[in-house]
């Protein structure tokens, strides 16, 4: 029996609900395809911070580059805003991506049948949509350098190279042969030297995917083309700063950020996450919906672990729970026939797998 080690980071907030909740789907999964999960729990985040005085310890670091996987919940809230910058939440998690080597994020953006009314775009608009942003992570504007600030002025500078392009594009290319064979690379390079660079060097990476059919769109008309008509696209490649926007914008034409996972992917490991914050206003009252960290763990379980039918029998099993009309808090006027807490709808998932 091949058996797996996960190193699982609850975090703040909901992190640890509903991390529960996509560890009982995967044991579910894990009895009915024959492999076994080795679970490896590491701190990150404000509770990191008020343990040990550093958002990312180094145990995590080093916990998290030897598993085969990370699955992460959440950080942050309000509790840790007053802290000095490198003292936040969020600052442990830059580190963390950049630490890992995880250049690569990956967000799909799908939308239900079932829950074809919860956009606030109209049905016609967004039924059928099924996309995936492909965002550069761990370069750009984030972490370019010079930057700072004095009383007058602040300053960042967006920088890529070559071959972080390159990586990037590879990743894009790929996970379009295994869809519908389509990239749509955004830039702005009708006004910026960094995207002229990144236009052209993904050029040159198309020419090894001869299947696959590229496309450019500057990063303004591609924000209005999601709502315009956002079946049009398959894979959306972008660098990081793009890619943080549109990204968020393509997970509400689902109509629930509760819904939709992500990927972080480096050479070393893969860092598999809901894309929602820590909501710390919900914490505790078994509410949050577990659904996108559920399908993270598809996720991870696909692309980390290659076990494929694993992750088919989880995505059949969440749609099955929504077409049945199990519904958390926040879709219960979208058909719900039936109102879950966190840990229902994680029971009622792993329910659907073993049947």
């Amino acid at each position: 029996m091949k058996s797996y080690k996960i190193a699982l980071i609850k975090g703040d907030g909901i992190g640890p609900e509903i991390i529960d909740e996509a560890v009982k789907v995967l044991d579910a999964v894990a009895v009915h395809c024959g492999f076994s999960l080795e679970y490896d729990e590491l701190l990150m985040g404000g509770i990191a911070y008020d343990i040990t005085g550093d958002p990312l310890p180094q145990e995590t670091i080093s916990g998290s580059l030897n598993a085969d996987a990370v699955l992460f919940g959440a950080i942050g809230g309000e509790k840790w805003d007053n802290l000095p910058r490198e003292k936040r939440p969020e600052s442990g998690l830059l580190r963390f991506r950049k630490e890992l080597g995880v250049y690569a994020n990956l967000r799909p953006a799908v939308v239900y049948d079932e829950l074809v009314n919860a956009s606030s775009l109209k049905p016609e608009v967004v039924r059928g949509v099924d996309l995936m942003v492909v965002r550069e992570l761990i370069g750009g504007i984030y972490f370019g350098e010079p930057k700072g600030r004095d009383e007058n002025k602040g300053w960042n500078t967006m920088v890529y190279t070559r071959d972080e392009i390159v990586r990037i594009a590879h990743q894009a290319f790929k996970i379009a042969m295994t869809r519908n064979k389509r990239v749509c690379s955004i830039d702005k390079a009708n006004v910026l030297d960094v995207s002229q660079l990144w236009r052209e060097t993904v050029e040159d990476v198309a020419k090894e995917y001869p299947e696959v059919e590229l496309t450019h769109m500057y990063v303004d008309n591609a924000a209005m083309q999601l709502i315009r008509d956002p079946k049009q696209f398959d894979v959306m490649l972008t660098g990081n700063i793009f890619g943080d926007i549109l990204s968020d914008e393509a997970s509400m034409l689902s109509g629930s950020i509760g819904l939709l996972p992500s990927a972080s992917v480096g050479a070393k490991i893969g860092v598999y996450e809901p894309i929602h914050g820590s909501a710390p206003d919900i914490a505790g009252q078994g509410i949050a919906n577990p659904i996108a960290t559920i399908s993270s763990a598809s996720m991870m379980l696909r692309y980390a672990l290659d076990e494929n039918d694993a992750a088919d029998r989880i995505d059949a099993a969440i749609k099955r729970a929504l077409n049945e009309g199990y519904r958390t808090q926040d879709l219960a006027q979208f058909d719900a026939k039936e109102i879950c807490s966190t840990s229902e709808m994680g029971s009622i998932i792993a329910n659907y797998i073993e049947r």
